[in-house]
């Protein structure tokens, strides 16, 4: 009896870990595929996308917590129609970008962005957007450099906790987290998909790309990490900073956004009464995909009013 139960503890601990092993990796010949360059920078290979007519003013576009920088499809057109020379990346662990064991601070991410940046040559003034978790990054960001000429918020992190219950700590729990993500991860992302599928988007096969990035490999450990160490952290000070020093700010909300709560547009109106809002009626948290349009003209009325 004692070894059937050193066996099976044996098998549950070695589970999330033959799971990682059997998840694809990103290799360099996945890289050598993928729609865009990869600049081999300090901590790791990052994948990046330029788009919009060279020599234009720079617009950096940041995404968030598990979708890639696919997400910015429409949202990159419309800044070239304004003219913009647009630059867009994938995150450590997402996309195409290298798998990096660190923790997934906010230092962690503006240490990717300043790398990257530095090895393009792009040492000129900003716009910076960030969607979500990359709405966090990009005032940190802001708020850190004095080239940021102009922020976009789309649906940030950061200003207001969004509901915490039982179960949802035990995904971020240590070692129980690490656990369930590895094993069930995946699982739990791609019923989420299911569920809140819509027919409406700019890209056919959104939430089809999104669940194949289940199955590579550091995908979900990374999710893990930035949700321990960026999501978990508030970014009203960076608020604070970005608004003394005078940098515009326009920050887009879904009307009916499930994961960032609506008081998140009063925190950020509390802590930057200058800051412009344009929230979105029927609008999910996925409105870049939804209602590019909308996206658009409140960029457009922000950026060349």
């Amino acid at each position: 009896m004692i070894w059937t139960i050193l066996v099976v503890a044996a098998g549950l601990i070695a589970l999330p870990f033959l799971a990682e092993m059997l998840r694809i990796p990103m290799s360099a010949a996945r890289q050598g595929n993928a729609p865009g360059e990869i600049a081999q920078l300090p901590q790791g290979a990052t994948h990046y996308r330029w788009s919009g007519r060279e020599g234009n003013p720079v617009a950096v576009c940041i995404h968030g917590l598990s979708t890639p920088s696919y997400v910015f499809a429409a949202t990159e057109r419309s800044l070239a129609s304004l003219g913009y020379r647009v630059l867009s990346y994938d995150l450590y662990g997402r996309g195409y970008s290298a798998r990096v064991r660190k923790r997934q601070t906010l230092g962690f991410h503006l240490g990717q962005l300043r790398a990257l940046l530095k090895h393009l040559g792009v040492d000129g003034p900003l716009v910076v957007l960030g969607f979500s978790m990359g709405g966090q990054i990009a005032t940190g960001f802001a708020a850190r450099e004095d080239r940021v000429e102009k922020l976009v918020v789309v649906a940030p992190t950061g200003l207001a906790e969004s509901g915490s219950d039982s179960r949802a700590r035990m995904w971020t729990a240590p070692l129980m987290g690490d656990w369930l993500t590895r094993v069930f991860g995946g699982i739990a992302l791609r019923r989420e998909l299911v569920e809140h599928k819509s027919l409406a988007m700019v890209i056919p096969d959104f939430e089809d790309r999104q669940a194949a990035e289940t199955r590579m490999r550091g995908y979900l450990p990374a999710l893990l990490s930035s949700r321990r160490h960026i999501l978990s952290a508030s970014s009203s000070s960076d608020h604070k900073r970005v608004a003394a020093l005078g940098i515009p700010v326009l920050a887009i909300w879904g009307a009916a956004d499930p994961v960032i709560p609506r008081r998140s547009m009063a925190a950020l109106a509390a802590l930057n009464p200058e800051a412009r809002h344009v929230e979105i009626k029927d609008a999910g948290h996925t409105l870049l995909q939804t209602h590019p349009s909308e996206v658009a003209a409140a960029l457009r009325d922000f950026l060349a009013g």
